[in-house]
């Protein structure tokens, strides 16, 4: 008789732990491709391996098998707050409300971070919080999976997660190697599990009522991983197709995909994917607007404002119903004497796909615009719920900030700004700090030292270069980067924003950065005589903020050879005479901004980009082999089943597939004593509600005289008392149903009547018969054969 679990020792459960343990780790590893450097895989395996052994533990103390699983989600809040509580916590290990506080800021931000970064990602104390959180909870399923519901063969579920998502992220998927080793963790699971299954079957010895015949102590190995093979090589090619099938759907930030929350490549990094766009031969549309007056704004789609020395992000906020666009809050600072102006402008987008749109800051209104869009408090940023840029045509009212250089001058220190503007890490590159204090030292006024930074990176020093920051291992904006970009003076738009982003903040000046795009260029044609400006890819860029107090926010334009240069920014402006720095090199940045060599990768992908038009099939492949994965279970059964009727009707072993048949409809439906005789079987189910029709229990011990007669007989099977003849074929009729399969189909028709709604979903979805088969392979046989 099949062992219940209480069966298993606690050796045996400690190698069932090790062997779980071994495969979540090891499936953990996929995640690689995706986060720089390794430290995380270590502190998931450190959580892991808590909840793992702790449940270990508490199973060895004889806790209940229910509280178990309870207990491991203490565990596991008691390991995160010694990770991340630190001074919230009592002990560094007590979680109190702030805790729990601190815990929700930390999964805010690794929702920001996962948007924002493109891989490989920096592994920020947000995003390794939710890295080991995510682990933790596949550690109780898969130790539940394997130790409670004792079905280890679908350990794959929680295991094949890590696995499969590389494959939507990175052109490659996960490593195969660490595929092989995930699949070889998990055979091994199989593995352990039959052997300490078998250990306590022999150990027991107790099943005086059922005949049994032991197996050898040491068997073939082939008898026992034949079935593991089996399972394990579907798993792994069910993974390796996905992988295969699913390659990098990572868009960037701005261009993607109609929702606002995205895994990695939609972000971090819109400095990286601005970068690659940059350097796209081709330029891809993106809008076009009609602006009166001349006007020619930057656009801007999202604003960074923290800085973490690795990367910059931006301080997410949720959508407030409140901030619909047809009235925009008011800039942030801006004092009442000083002078603005409205501009209508209208704007056509073409192909750039985004939920964030393209508007100059300051606006006051949009208009004309479908679905559901709001502004952002602070940046004045606009984002939408429900839809995309794609084919808006809107009417945006631009609030032109015009102040003088006295008010700038005069702006003295910022008192009503957020503190974080000003933030920067401890470790701040000496080159970052001594560039500040050389240019910013001996400034007058925090305008003067802003002046004077723009002018030093416009100067003929420093050279406009898409490509040199990727020849040199430079690209991006942080601390690092920032440094060398210094030292080498050459680079682009991103390097130059953030550059100067962080010396205004070590000069004491709040700054932020904007990603969008610059004015574009105005075309020949005219709509009711107003000139019609093209905005195509080679026309994203990105430009620091600086804020004064009383006047607000207003951008500064430090990159040579793009976009336009602010009056009140020159140097010597507010004077009779004005000068103008040179920029870099025409031949290494045109006069239009452009470099001319751009990147094969945009964020004003159309309706015809490739990753675009073949998202819908690659979510559907997806959908399609998450479902063959979780139905696979009911599909082998269905199969089996099909194979042991056709043995009926064709007369081979009849009667043992038929009472193996009911064996396993009764072991999938959770009816007990399925491993014992044929006969003690049969009394077992006489006993049930269902069987107590005579119809039904005849039918019953037709089966299991049937059986009896097959194996214990002298060789000839028997169907029963109806004889074979039932089952010829009249003369000129249609043959008549095998009595062995009425009788079968009488008695599985009883045994689902007797079960519950509940326990037949479960069978029909998990059939446990399959389980109990893998473990009988090397188990202890009984008489049957089984």
């Amino acid at each position: 008789m099949h062992p219940d679990s209480a069966a298993l020792t606690v050796r045996g459960r400690l190698a069932l732990t090790t062997a779980s343990f071994v495969l979540m780790v090891v499936a953990t590893m996929s995640l690689g491709p995706l986060i720089a450097d390794g430290g995380w895989w270590w502190l998931c395996a450190f959580v892991s391996a808590g909840v793992f052994f702790g449940g270990a533990g508490l199973r060895a103390l004889r806790v209940p098998s229910a509280l178990v699983p309870v207990l491991e989600g203490v565990v596991l809040l008691l390991l995160l707050t010694l990770l991340f509580g630190g001074s919230t916590s009592i002990a560094f290990i007590v979680p109190t409300p702030d805790t729990f506080a601190a815990f929700g800021e930390l999964f805010t931000g690794s929702q920001r971070t996962i948007a924002q970064q493109t891989v490989p990602a920096v592994a920020v104390p947000a995003l390794t919080f939710a890295l080991a959180l995510g682990v933790g909870l596949l550690s109780i399923l898969l130790d539940v999976l394997v130790q409670i519901a004792r079905v280890p063969a679908l350990a794959a579920i929680p295991a094949f997660v890590p696995v499969v998502i590389p494959g939507f992220l990175v052109e490659a998927g996960a490593d195969i190697p660490v595929l092989v080793a995930t699949a070889a963790a998990y055979l091994l699971l199989l593995r352990v599990d039959v052997r300490v299954l078998r250990r306590a079957r022999i150990d027991r010895g107790d099943d005086e009522d059922v005949a049994t015949v032991s197996a050898p102590k040491r068997v073939p190995v082939a008898s026992t991983l034949g079935a593991s093979l089996g399972v394990a090589a579907t798993g792994l090619v069910v993974a390796s197709l996905l992988t295969a099938s699913t390659p990098s759907i990572s868009t960037s930030l701005l261009l993607g995909n109609g929702s606002q929350g995205a895994l990695f490549a939609r972000g971090v990094s819109p400095f990286l994917d601005l970068g690659r766009d940059l350097r796209r031969p081709e330029a891809r549309p993106a809008f076009r607007y009609l602006a009166q007056d001349g006007d020619r704004p930057y656009f801007t789609l999202l604003t960074l404002d923290s800085f973490e020395g690795d990367v910059w992000s931006v301080t997410e906020t949720p959508v407030d119903g409140d901030n619909t666009v047809d009235a925009m809050g008011a800039p942030e600072g801006l004092g009442a004497e000083v002078a603005t102006s409205e501009h209508p402008i209208d704007v056509l987008v073409n192909e750039v796909r985004t939920t964030w749109l393209p508007v100059p800051y300051p606006s006051t209104r949009i208009e004309g615009l479908s679905g559901s869009w709001y502004w952002d408090d602070g940046p004045l940023t606009v984002r939408s719920v429900d839809t995309n840029t794609a084919g808006q045509r809107y009417e945006v009212t631009r609030l032109e900030v015009e102040p003088t250089v006295e008010q700038l001058r005069d702006a003295g220190g910022p008192r009503s700004v957020d503190p974080r503007f000003l933030e920067l890490p401890d470790a701040v590159p000496p080159i970052i700090s001594d560039t500040a204090v050389r240019l910013a030292g001996s400034a007058a006024t925090p305008y003067d030292a802003a002046v004077a930074i723009q002018a030093y990176l416009r100067s003929p020093e420093f050279e406009y270069s898409t490509e040199a920051p990727v020849a040199d291992g430079y690209d991006g904006g942080g601390f690092e980067v920032i440094a060398a970009f210094l030292e080498a003076k050459s680079g682009y738009c991103v390097h130059f924003a953030s550059t100067m982003a962080v010396l205004a903040r070590e000069a004491g000046i709040p700054s932020r950065i904007s990603v969008g795009y610059t004015s574009g260029t105005p075309t020949p044609e005219r709509v009711d005589g107003v000139q019609r400006v093209e905005v195509d890819s080679h026309d994203l860029h990105a430009w620091p903020e600086l804020y004064f107090e009383g006047v607000g926010w207003i951008p500064f334009e430090p990159t040579p050879g793009r976009g336009s240069v602010p009056e009140y920014s020159r140097p010597g402006a507010g004077q009779a005479q004005t000068s103008v720095l040179p920029a870099a090199p025409s031949t290494t940045a045109p006069s239009t901004g452009r470099p001319e060599l751009d990147p094969d990768r945009g964020l004003a992908g159309g309706a015809t980009d490739p990753l675009q038009s073949q998202a819908p099939l690659r979510a559907g492949m997806l959908l399609v082999a998450v479902l063959a994965l979780l139905l696979m279970p009911a599909g082998l059964r269905v199969l089996q089943r099909a194979m042991r009727r056709r043995r009926i009707r064709q007369r081979r072993g009849a009667a043992n597939a038929a009472w193996d048949e009911l064996r396993a409809q009764a072991a999938d439906l959770g009816v007990g004593g399925a491993d014992a005789t044929p006969r003690a079987f049969a009394a077992y189910l006489a006993s049930r509600p269902a069987f107590h029709d005579a119809e039904v229990l005849a039918a019953l011990l037709r089966l299991r005289d049937a059986v009896e007669r097959a194996r214990y007989g002298p060789g000839v099977e028997a169907t029963g008392d109806r004889g074979d003849q039932s089952a010829a074929a009249p003369a000129g009729g249609v043959p008549r149903a095998d009595p062995a399969l009425l009788d079968l189909d009488v008695a599985l028709r009883a045994l689902i009547r007797d079960a519950s709604a509940r326990d037949r979903l479960i069978a029909a979805l998990l059939p446990k018969s399959l389980a109990d088969r893998v473990r009988r392979a090397s188990g202890v046989r009984t008489a049957d054969g089984a």
